[in-house]
């Protein structure tokens, strides 16, 4: 920039990149293109991403893949920046998940080439059940039970990354951990977090960035009702407002004060 706040030359973002500017020529002002909110992220993502691995010496990563939104991005960026090779899904479904959910999670995985397991959770969720029986008694299915479930799959999950030396890929995005919606030691596990400084609707924004040459994350992913699928058709506007309005909400508080 000139002594007039005049940009004499761009950078590239998100990437190296090198001017010479000659001080003492005739140079004239270059204009600065617009930006694109959604574009930029991705770039960071990507850069952040790919330098929190190179930089401490991790080769792979995992992820649990729900059919949902978050995760979904969330494996489609790792197998982006990681290489899908490199990148480890599990699937984990239990008597709650729908059919779609689980299809819509392996189509994605075979979408990227990345190696996919479905581990279901359903027995063991059963047994833990079971096994807390006298204590809880006759007192009804509540959020508990629910929690249980997240817990287990973050338990997996992190059984896998421990002995293979994956790197868990937190998937939880900012509109969620803004009101409490997740489970302490459950779908907040993870050593990174790539999506936890997006709203709810910029995950989405993402999503069809990410399909923009084709689909990779499949449509219905994109199009059904957000659900954590912990209780029989749970829908995620059940407890929360709208996405749009709640995003609208929490800009305001924690952006503008």
């Amino acid at each position: 920039f000139n002594s007039r706040g005049e940009a004499l030359a761009l950078l590239k973002s998100f990437e190296e990149d090198f001017q010479v500017i000659d001080l003492n020529a005739d140079v004239p002002p270059c204009k600065i293109p617009e930006q694109n909110k959604t574009i930029n992220v991705y770039r960071a993502i990507k850069l952040g991403l790919g330098d929190f691995f190179r930089k401490n010496g991790f080769l792979s990563a995992c992820i649990g893949l729900s059919g949902g939104i978050d995760s979904a991005v969330v494996a489609a960026l790792a197998a982006e920046v990681l290489g899908p090779e490199n990148v480890h899904v599990l699937l984990m479904p239990s008597q709650f998940s729908s059919d779609h959910s689980v299809d819509d999670a392996r189509i994605l995985a075979e979408n990227l080439g990345a190696r996919y397991q479905i581990v279901p959770i359903t027995q063991t969720f059963a047994t833990l059940t079971q096994t807390l029986g006298p204590i809880f008694g006759e007192l009804p299915f509540d959020v508990t039970e629910e929690n249980m479930q997240a817990r287990l799959r973050g338990m997996m999950l992190m059984a896998l990354s421990n002995k293979f030396g994956h790197i868990l890929l937190n998937t939880s995005n900012k509109s969620e951990s803004a009101v409490g919606y997740g489970t302490l030691y459950g779908d907040s596990v993870g050593a990174i977090s790539i999506i936890g400084d997006l709203y709810k609707s910029e995950v989405y924004d993402l999503a069809r960035y990410i399909n923009r040459n084709g689909e990779i994350i499949p449509s219905n992913t994109i199009l059904k009702a957000p659900s954590a699928e912990l209780r029989p058709n749970q829908k995620d506007s059940d407890t929360l407002l709208p996405y749009d309005i709640l995003d609208a909400i929490l800009y305001r508080m924690l952006e503008e004060g």
